[in-house]
């Protein structure tokens, strides 16, 4: 894609027909070429990508609208979906943002995310079918937590890491074994809460007055809890927004106990992204509950 090219068209399709005055690549990200661009209307922030497959960034700005509408987190504003109907090539244009953490960043990025928890939904899932990474996400609209959980989160990654030989027959055993005692540790009973479902540290920056922003979703409704254990999988999240987030939306005293079955699906899509680096951490998960 000839970005040079393509921009002032896309600007134009959205009313900005002002001279181009920047146009730099920026760093950020292992899938999307990005950019700053700043038009003499405002800046934006570009991703580009010439490989994707289909509907992948229109899924991100399906799920960044979905947040913006519940008002009560901020996301950055969609300008633009441009994309190839077969996904070869696409361009997403987003309002740029920018900013410095202040000490009440953290709290408020925890009681954003406690507040967005108790948005709710009718099922567990979502009507359409999304990305994790660059990884399809396969959804769906379910009554029961358990049942979504298992044949929508792990089964995909169990039958997608034994295509690419990454499932060694012990590892698979003790996954069949973990998929059909789930309801041991999970909740039977719980409301299916809009989840961001990628919220890692990198999936969130600071704007203007150092408010948070969340970017690059994965949207689907939930428990609340499988959220937070992936955001203590990786870090980057200090205790003030723990805080923050327990004071509004309390974890349950079961939290500890389940945590780990929650992150073990995120452990199975880096897994399959990044290869056996992460299968230790599934293996001592598995040990844990199964033995």
């Amino acid at each position: 894609m000839d970005i040079a090219a393509t921009l002032p068209k896309v600007l134009n399709e959205i009313g900005d027909d002002t001279a181009i005055i920047d146009c730099k690549r920026i760093t950020g990200g292992d899938i999307n070429s990005a950019y700053y661009v700043k038009s003499a209307k405002r800046p934006y922030f570009v991703k580009v990508n010439e490989n994707i497959p289909p509907l992948f960034f229109k899924s991100e700005a399906v799920g960044l609208e979905l947040l913006q509408k519940t008002n009560v987190v901020k996301v950055p504003k969609v300008y633009y979906v441009m994309e190839e109907k077969s996904g070869a090539y696409g361009l997403l244009l987003l309002e740029w943002i920018e900013g410095e953490k202040t000490n009440q960043t953290s709290m408020w990025l925890g009681q954003a995310v406690a507040k967005l928890h108790q948005c709710y939904g009718q099922h567990f899932g979502l009507a359409h079918d999304n990305y994790i990474g660059r990884l399809p996400q396969a959804n769906g609209l379910y009554e029961n937590w358990i049942d979504y959980f298992v044949n929508c989160r792990l089964l995909p990654q169990i039958q997608l890491a034994e295509q690419q030989s990454k499932m060694p027959i012990v590892r698979r055993q003790k996954l069949d074994k973990l998929l059909v005692s789930l309801d041991r540790w999970l909740p039977k009973l719980c409301r299916p809460s809009l989840l961001h479902g990628d919220l890692w540290g990198g999936n969130w920056i600071v704007g203007d007055k150092g408010i948070p922003y969340l970017i690059d979703p994965s949207v689907f409704y939930g428990h609340y809890e499988f959220e937070i254990a992936f955001t203590e999988l990786f870090g980057g999240f200090p205790p003030l927004f723990y805080d923050a987030y327990n004071e509004i939306q309390p974890l349950s005293p079961e939290y500890k106990e389940r945590k780990e079955l929650y992150q073990l699906y995120y452990l199975l899509v880096h897994l399959n992204l990044f290869g056996e680096a992460y299968g230790f951490s599934i293996d001592r998960i598995l040990q844990k509950y199964v033995g």
